[in-house]
Order: structure tokens, then C-alpha cells, then sequence
């Protein structure tokens, strides 16, 4: 594990902690505590870390920004006990995290698996003020599917701890070349934040689960929490400010899964960034940045119109 997690200083940020009975949670807690929160969600496999050229402008701008680290990710703790990875359990823990903000008029910015923290959303609406979704997915299956080989060797019991955990590859493959279109971006000090957090195999097994917890269909029990989450936003969040911007080269979260959420949201704003992949905050933060000041603008305005 490192020492320092400042990173050549891209990432001065001082850490916070939150203890739960599956670890200690870290965060990242910036601005003026009584300035409207955005809260700022990573998925597999990276960190907060991802958001760092996202909470300058955004503090600057007069929020309080909120970056957790998921458990097995960042500077949160990593036990090697998989049950503790189950989405369930990290929803459950995000909902506890934020809860001990007591945060009031919130924008959450979830991306990837960070979808579980819609969880906290769905269950504590009257804390959102709006939604501001990038690539990721919070439907249940409407059929059955077969998943990509790669992610079927990284599931296999025998191949998967072998090639995520031993070898690295979804970190060293996916983030640094699959995930990214302007790989050039990726300073050796960059990866190096990325690869700092977990540099044994056992601070993977995160990374693993996350894969074995992709559904392939509509009775897996992932799909039901999705379902349970697309049912919770359509019935708390449609007449809430929704804000999308979406990587068009992700080749995870295909364009079809933004017409999924257009579906829940038919009048939220798009941004489509054509030339960026999965990780959209790596390769077009100078686009979805103001795309979000923009929506954190035109909800407060909304917010204010509507009030008494």
C-alpha cells in the first residue's frame, strides 16, 4: 500500500472515515459544509480518484462535493472475504455513509457500479434534488443474455481469481486500454494512483465480485435489485431535474443502455460524448464538467422557481 496518496498532488485532498461492520469506509468531504452537496459515486475498478478533475470546478462553483470509495477500492478498506462485496451490501453501506452527512438538497453522480448508490436515492428521495447519471445501468433484464468471453473467463471459479486477482487484467486492460479512448491521458503517475489502492491479490477480490455479480437474465437476483432500483426512479424521480452524459464508445454500457434511460427520463439532458469510452470522466472531464455545472445550475433555479 502506498504512502502517499497525494499522487505528484492530484489528489491533495485530506481523507474522512466512516466505520461499518464490513470495514472502514474512506471519503473524500470538500467545500462548505452548509453549500449544496454533490455527491460524486466510482465503480469497478476504479476510485475516486476518477473524479479528481471534477471537485476543483465544482467547490469553486459553491458546492460541497462528497467522493466515497466503495469498499475493496481507494483508501477504503479491502477484506478478503467476498459475501462483503455483494451489491447489496455495498448499497447498504453507501446508504449509511450518506446518511451520516444528513445531506439536504443533494446531486447525485453515479457512474458504473456506483449505481448502487441509487439505493440511498430511491429510499431518501426527499433528500435529492437531482440526478446527474453517467455510464451505467439501473434496469432489471428483460431476457436472457450471454456475456462477452472475457467477462465469462473472468467469472469462471477457476480462470477469474487466476486473470483479476493474480494477473491484474480487468485494472491493467479494461481501465488503462479498453475502457479509455484518449489513452494518451494516462500519465505513469495517473496509473499509478489507479494501481496503488490494491497491489496484492487478495485487495481484489472487489473486483472480482463485481463481475460474478453481472445478471445474465431477468430471475438473477441482481436484475431484481436493478428492477427494484428502475421502479424506485421512476416513481420518486420523474418530475426531478435528471441530467445524462454518456461516453457513445463504451463498449459496456452501449448506447442502448442510454436509450433505456430515456426511457425512465424522457426530459433529462443528454450530453453525448462521441469520442469517449466507459470511463467518460478520464476522457472528456472538460465536457461533462460543464455539462454538470450547467445542470447543477438549472436544477437550483428549478428548486428555487418551485419553492413557496
Amino acid at each position: 500500500m502506498t504512502d502517499d496518496w497525494t499522487f505528484g498532488g492530484s489528489w491533495p485532498y485530506e481523507p474522512h472515515w466512516y466505520e461499518t461492520a464490513d470495514g472502514r469506509l474512506h471519503y473524500v468531504d470538500e467545500g462548505p459544509r452548509n453549500a449544496p452537496p454533490v455527491v460524486l459515486v466510482h465503480g469497478n475498478p476504479s476510485w475516486g480518484y476518477v473524479y479528481r478533475n471534477f471537485i476543483p470546478p465544482l467547490v469553486e462553483a459553491g458546492h460541497r462535493v462528497i467522493v466515497p470509495d466503495l469498499l475493496g477500492a481507494g483508501r477504503s478498506d479491502k477484506p478478503d472475504r467476498p459475501e462483503v462485496y455483494k451489491i447489496r451490501r455495498h448499497a447498504a453501506r453507501t446508504e449509511q455513509l450518506l446518511e451520516s452527512l444528513d445531506l439536504r438538497d443533494a446531486t447525485l453522480v453515479p457512474h458504473d457500479w456506483g449505481l448502487n448508490s441509487l439505493y440511498w436515492a430511491i429510499h431518501h428521495p426527499e433528500r435529492i434534488r437531482s440526478l446527474f447519471i453517467l455510464n451505467t445501468r439501473a434496469h432489471r433484464r428483460r431476457e436472457q443474455i450471454k456475456l462477452p468471453l472475457a467477462i465469462r473467463l473472468f467469472r469462471n471459479r477457476a480462470t477469474g481469481p487466476l486473470l483479476v486477482k493474480r494477473l491484474d487484467v480487468v485494472r491493467r486492460f479494461f481501465l488503462f486500454k479498453f475502457g479509455i479512448e484518449h489513452r494518451d491521458r494516462l500519465t505513469p503517475e495517473i496509473k499509478r494512483a489507479y494501481l496503488a489502492p490494491n497491489p496484492t491479490a487478495a485487495s481484489r477480490t472487489g473486483v472480482l465480485v463485481f463481475l460474478q455479480e453481472i445478471p445474465t437474465g431477468p430471475s438473477d437476483p441482481i436484475s431484481h435489485f436493478w428492477g427494484e432500483l428502475e421502479d424506485g426512479l421512476e416513481r420518486h424521480f420523474r418530475d426531478k431535474p435528471v441530467g445524462i452524459a454518456w461516453g457513445m464508445k463504451d463498449a459496456a454500457f452501449t448506447p442502448a443502455y442510454l436509450d433505456l434511460w430515456l426511457g425512465t427520463f424522457p426530459h433529462a439532458v443528454v450530453t453525448r460524448v462521441p469520442d469517449a469510452g466507459h470511463f467518460v470522466q478520464e476522457d472528456a472531464y472538460e465536457r461533462v464538467v460543464p455539462a454538470l455545472l450547467d445542470h447543477l445550475l438549472n436544477a437550483r433555479s428549478r428548486s428555487g422557481a418551485e419553492s413557496p
